[in-house]
């Protein structure tokens, strides 16, 4: 029996569970084991303040290595563009939907909660008038928070309510010419040891290959840019007729400088081709946005 290593929130185990069945249509019998992570514990501090990179993953990749589980089933978007040596991504299925969505009301100067530095800049560069605060916690947790009244409106991945039957919250879709997704939203990624063992095998079963193709080409531009889940930036790409379409931003947390790029080319040069955006847009100003951020290049 396999060991698939989760958090332990309502989204995450539905993740977990999807992996599950299917191994187990493939004849493989599978458990949850729930793995708390830094994410999951510091919650009264903004991410943009304490970053992101491997709070949601650390400690389930240490069990990974540790063999404590033998599959890792994350959100994409929450993983480093580094992973720890021996292990691999061994599958990303095929990708939910990657917008951004709203949930309430953007009236005039309304109280928008988000804990992404990435959503609040292209926020206030879309809507001036609002008051945009920080928000943490699970999609339960938010969507408890707005129903309180604590804020008019928050914004949420559209994938992530999908996926718990609750796509009758959304009240506007946010497409990415507007609102440009993070790296690899609406993406699983099920991580394994390198080893080439069962495991592996049986997760290798689950990869969609587009995806593959577009979230390598997100993740590459990511990675140019310092490879953080909270740099100021998103990336969507997608294949159409066998051409992928990589569109990407920089912004300033102020939301008063949004830098755009895209590049096309052949799905098989993904990841120079997200390269290639990604050093666009520091040519293009990115560099100063992040040094503003980090107080670094």
């Amino acid at each position: 029996m396999l060991t698939v290593g989760s958090r332990g929130s309502a989204l995450a185990l539905w993740q977990a569970r999807w992996a599950v069945s299917r191994l187990e249509a493939l004849g493989e019998a599978a458990r949850i084991e729930i793995v708390h992570t830094t994410g999951d514990r510091v919650l009264d501090v903004s991410l943009a303040k304490v970053g992101t990179k491997g709070m949601f993953t650390k400690e389930i990749e240490e069990a990974l290595l540790a063999g404590a589980i033998d599959i890792a089933v994350h959100s994409l978007k929450d993983m480093p563009t580094e992973l720890p040596g021996c292990l691999t991504l061994a599958a990303i299925p095929e990708r939910e939907d990657a917008r951004d969505c709203v949930v309430g009301a953007l009236t005039e100067g309304a109280r928008a909660g988000t804990s992404s530095l990435r959503r609040a800049a292209q926020l206030r560069a879309l809507r001036p008038d609002l008051e945009i605060v920080d928000i943490r916690g699970n999609v339960d947790t938010r969507l408890r928070k707005l129903d309180e009244g604590r804020y008019d409106a928050i914004l949420l991945a559209a994938a992530g309510l999908n996926r718990l039957g609750l796509r009758g919250r959304i009240a506007e879709y946010l497409e990415p010419e507007r609102m440009c997704p993070a790296v690899g939203q609406g993406a699983l990624a099920i991580e394994t040891r390198d080893d080439g063992g069962r495991a592996q095998g049986l997760a290798a079963s689950l990869d969609h290959p587009s995806t593959r193709a577009a979230v390598t080409a997100e993740r590459a531009l990511l990675a140019a840019l310092g490879g953080g889940c909270q740099v100021p930036a998103g990336a969507y790409a997608h294949i159409d007729n066998g051409v992928l379409h990589l569109r990407a931003i920089a912004a300033s947390p102020d939301g008063l400088r949004v830098i755009r790029t895209s590049v096309s080319g052949d799905p098989a040069d993904a990841e120079s081709l997200g390269r290639q955006a990604g050093g666009e847009l520091l040519a293009l100003g990115a560099r100063e946005i992040l040094e503003a951020v980090y107080g670094r290049p």
